[in-house]
């Protein structure tokens, strides 16, 4: 119940007041309800308010005048009678005069076109109530409408009844500004002063931590949120062999890890579900006894991979910040999707029979068109997603429900027991912890599918049409820079895929001399450089006679040796055809040479369709370039001073000559997704004073550039696409 904060019983001086009123502003006046938020509704029917004395209506987003928010609802003036209503009147109304003797409160300053509830009242919208509600600060929420859409949708029913905060203090990745605005649309009122604390806010209320059971971590990994845990693996580790280490992975979660036991696992269920509504279950025993095994060497990307380069060169965007390592690769082992739906009944439409072209379900028979349908995908933390049933069906599309990963059990990072994995296509969508699959004539509802994982127009803005914006599923091509050597490692081959060759003598050409340098290498600690950390030295040049004193290196350098790696990848199973190189910024061009892991008898690749990462590596020499003197070395240690610097870039081509865009301006979206323009790293030369350790020369660094940047804040540094 919506009250004031509660006077000493004082009926006379109530009833006094309530006389004094001009009868026709007390009457029966209503409240204005106001429309419900739609843009976040996911088909979730709407309960009945028992009165408004129980669920007062929204506020309407003018603010009522003050006088009207003060009025009883008719519920009280006419069926609790009018000592009642009385009663009811002096708890809502803001001038009553204090009673001599009552203890004093907390003056309230806040809005006073919104109602007040005590704490007490809250509880009684719980988890079990039809119409949750929570606190935030000093703030309360019906979340009625937002339960259907939230991420975790369950999840947040843990705190209905009480304070967010507790919970918001382990997901940090709520304490962000979109995050906040989105709740706001379901404030109702305040909490009543007589409940808040000295600081204006609820007591604290203690939680179980729900990440406790969380697995151990490599402590390689650069983490962007701790809880629920989102990192990848710095650049030095990335791509150096072709198949991703199972510790190394990246981790992409949106709630804790679920708990299943290793002794159980054989036991864990996912049931699956025909448009018939008929449903079938299967064990995980019964997926490795009954189909056929089959391996898959496949991509995981995130769709936010390398979105802080979008930030960095377009604008501010809202999602985690990573790198260029939002991205792993993979040998997968499991059953094909196709043939479980198969035996549980799943009946489809020949593939010659016409499609409609509206996207319906066919009427009549048992058949569906597999054009027409989609598959949901649910996991045991309520994460949920979809894929259309013609790429589960699709006999090269490889979909596979995957138990296994690079020859051992998924891991609890990556799904144990059971995970769904969909080659090609944003990895959103191979869900883990797989419990439920649904054959449905609509996408899944949930705010992954309809919400999170779309892009648009950059016109759009903060707030773009998410309806209008098709669900990510294949991936554009992409590629980046993970490795760059400069100078004397270049010249002693100590660059790990080089293998120990020489580099001195390289042209500017990379197909002569890497030929017999395929297949990678372990690094041997000759300085791969991990650019999400800044001022990293990438080599040393030595000046055997400083011209002076005060400067021991020349005013130029020219055709210094260069030594890059990276990775390039295309959804959609579309091979890469080429890579392309700048060393100036994309003046001039050449190639890279594109490293041919498949071929090797020890990583073969298993899938009907290019799935997997292809790595390169490149060889070439820089442009001339001028040194700044030892004294100016500040400039080029910050990026300041780009007369000094040269930008290393590069982009990818698939079979389909599809390419990556030259800026980011260009696809910016506010979400950040899809950040596939060309990737670009500044590397700068500055000069280096001899001293008794060390002879003089130029060092090699790239400075502020992070071209991998992880959640660096200052925009002042960076290198502006031209």
């Amino acid at each position: 119940m919506a009250t004031r904060t509660p006077r000493p019983f004082a009926a006379a001086a109530a009833l006094r007041q309530f006389v004094r009123r001009d009868a026709s502003g007390v009457g029966f006046s209503c409240r204005l309800a106001r429309p419900r938020p739609r843009h976040l509704h996911a088909g979730r029917s709407r309960p009945s308010t028992t009165s408004a004395a129980t669920h007062p209506p929204k506020v309407p987003a003018t603010p009522r005048p003050p006088f009207q928010s003060r009025v009883a609802p008719v519920s009280l003036l006419i069926g609790g009678g009018l000592f009642a209503s009385v009663l009811a009147y002096n708890h809502l109304g803001d001038d009553q005069p204090d009673i001599e003797g009552a203890p004093s409160l907390p003056k309230d300053d806040r809005d006073p076109s919104l109602p007040r509830y005590r704490i007490a009242d809250v509880r009684k919208h719980d988890a079990s109530s039809p119409e949750p509600w929570v606190i935030f600060e000093d703030k309360v929420y019906d979340i009625t409408d937002w339960v259907s859409a939230h991420p975790g949708g369950d999840v947040i029913l843990r705190a209905a009844g009480a304070s967010i905060e507790p919970y918001w203090n382990i997901f940090t990745i709520h304490k962000s500004k979109h995050v906040r605005e989105i709740l706001d649309q379901y404030m109702i009122g305040f909490i009543d002063v007589a409940d808040l604390g000295p600081d204006g806010r609820p007591p604290a209320e203690s939680i179980e931590d729900p990440f406790v059971h969380d697995p151990p971590r490599d402590p390689r990994l650069i983490t962007h949120t701790a809880r629920p845990r989102n990192a990848e693996p710095p650049n030095e580790e990335l791509d150096r062999s072709f198949l991703t280490p199972n510790e190394l992975f990246y981790i992409r979660h949106h709630m804790w890890v679920p708990v299943v036991e290793e002794a159980r696992a054989d036991e864990h269920v996912v049931s699956i579900e025909l448009p018939d509504g008929d449903v079938k279950r299967y064990t995980l025993r019964d997926l490795k006894e009954r189909f056929p095994i089959h391996k898959v060497t496949a991509v995981l990307q995130c769709s936010g991979n390398r979105r802080n380069d979008m930030t960095r060169h377009a604008g501010k965007t809202n999602g985690l910040q990573w790198g260029v390592g939002a991205i792993s690769n993979a040998e997968w082992e499991g059953v094909r999707l196709s043939d479980v739906l198969a035996d549980a009944g799943l009946q489809v439409r020949e593939a010659t029979a016409p499609t409609r072209r509206d996207g319906s379900a066919p009427s009549g028979g048992d058949a569906v068109d597999a054009n027409a349908m989609h598959v949901q995908l649910t996991g045991l933390e309520a994460y949920g997603a979809s894929i259309p049933l013609a790429k589960a069906l699709d006999p090269r599309g490889d979909v596979l429900l995957a138990f296994g990963m690079n020859g051992k059990p998924l891991p609890r990072d990556h799904g144990f027991p059971l995970r769904a994995v969909v080659p090609g296509h944003v990895a959103a969508r191979s869900v883990k912890w797989l419990s439920k699959i649904v054959v449905s004539d609509e996408e899944s509802t949930s705010q992954w599918q309809r919400r999170d994982y779309k892009s648009f127009g950059p016109n759009e803005g903060p707030h773009p049409n998410w309806d209008r914006a098709p669900a990510i599923q294949e991936m554009p091509v992409t590629s980046a820079i993970t490795g760059v050597w400069v100078g004397e490692c270049v010249r002693k081959g100590r660059v790990p895929w080089m293998g120990g060759a020489s580099a001195a003598s390289s042209s500017s050409s990379s197909s002569s001399s890497n030929s017999n340098n395929r297949g990678g290498g372990n690094a041997n600690g000759s300085g791969i450089v991990d650019m999400a950390a800044v001022s990293h030295n990438v080599g040393f040049t030595p000046t055997a006679a400083p011209s002076t004193a005060s400067s021991p290196c020349p005013p130029s350098i020219s055709a210094e040796p260069i030594a890059m790696q990276g990775y390039a990848y295309s959804g959609g199973g579309r091979a890469i055809s080429r890579v392309d190189v700048s060393l100036d910024g994309g003046k001039t061009w050449d190639q890279a040479e594109l490293v041919d892991d498949c071929a090797s008898p020890g990583s073969p690749c298993y899938g009907s369709k290019t799935w997997a990462w292809r790595r390169w590596r490149y060889v070439g020499r820089l442009p001339t370039l001028p040194v700044p003197a030892a004294e100016d070395r500040r400039g080029a240690d910050k990026g300041g001073d780009r007369k000094a610097c040269t930008t290393l870039v590069v982009k990818a081509t698939d079979e389909a000559y599809n390419t990556q865009p030259e800026s980011h301006r260009g696809i910016y979206n506010v979400r950040g997704n899809l950040a596939t323009a060309w990737h670009r790293v500044r590397v700068c030369p500055r000069c280096t004073p001899a001293d008794e350790k060390r002879e003089g020369g130029v060092t090699w660094s790239t400075g502020e550039t992070y071209g991998c940047g992880f959640g660096k804040e200052d925009q002042g540094e960076t290198t502006r696409e031209k």
